[in-house]
C-alpha cells in the first residue's frame, strides 16, 4: 500500500478478516501501477462521477426510452429498480457493516465527491451490475457492452480510493442479484 493510503485496509479494520484485508491491499497495490496515468485517471474518475446516483444508468435508460418510444416503461422499470438497490444497500446493507472507507492523505486529479456512507459494499458497484443485469434481459446482444460499463463503474471506486476492492465485489454481487430478482419479478 502506498504512504498516501493510511492502513485503513488493515485486518483490525475489515469485518471479514485478514484474508479480505490482504486482497483489499494487493488490489490497492496493483491499482497503484496504472494510477497516475492521465487516461485511466480519466475514465475512472469520469466512471465514478457518472454513477453518483446511478446517473449513467438512468442516462442509458432515459436514451433508450428517446430513441424507441416503446422503452419508456422499461427506462421507467429500471429507474424505480435502481431506487430500490440503493435503499436496500445505502440504508441497509451498509448500516449492518460501518466498514470504514480508505483513507487517502492525497491530492486527487480531478474532483470526486465525498461520500458520506460506510464503506461495503460499493454502491456503485452495486448499482451498475443491477443495471447491467436488467439491460441484459432486455438486450443480451449488447450484454458486454452492459457489463464492461458496469465494470468499469465498479473498478473506478477502489481506483479512486473511495472504496476497498473487497467493497466493489460484494457490491457486484448483490447488485447482480437484485436485478436478476427484478428481471425475473418485473421483467
Amino acid at each position: 500500500m502506498t504512504a498516501a493510503v493510511a492502513a485503513a485496509g488493515s485486518s483490525a479494520d475489515s469485518p471479514f478478516g485478514p484474508l479480505v484485508a490482504r486482497f483489499d491491499a494487493w488490489f490497492d497495490d496493483v491499482l497503484d501501477h496504472v494510477r497516475g496515468n492521465p487516461v485511466a485517471d480519466r475514465v475512472f474518475y469520469t466512471a465514478s462521477a457518472f454513477g453518483d446516483m446511478s446517473i449513467l444508468w438512468h442516462l442509458v435508460g432515459a436514451g433508450r426510452a428517446a430513441l424507441d418510444p416503446d422503452r419508456l416503461g422499461e427506462a421507467v422499470r429500471l429507474s424505480a429498480t435502481l431506487g430500490v438497490e440503493s435503499i436496500l444497500v445505502n440504508q441497509g446493507v451498509k448500516r449492518l457493516f460501518k466498514r470504514g472507507r480508505p483513507v487517502f492523505e492525497g491530492t486527487r486529479p480531478h474532483r470526486l465527491r465525498t461520500p458520506s456512507t460506510t464503506s461495503f459494499p460499493s454502491g456503485h458497484a452495486s448499482a451498475a451490475f443491477c443495471a447491467a443485469a436488467i439491460l441484459s434481459g432486455r438486450d443480451p446482444r449488447r450484454a458486454p457492452l452492459w457489463y464492461g460499463l458496469a465494470a468499469t463503474v465498479a473498478l473506478s471506486r477502489p481506483y479512486v480510493r473511495i472504496h476497498h476492492a473487497s467493497d466493489m465485489v460484494g457490491g457486484a454481487v448483490i447488485g447482480y442479484a437484485v436485478g436478476r430478482v427484478a428481471r425475473a419479478l418485473v421483467g
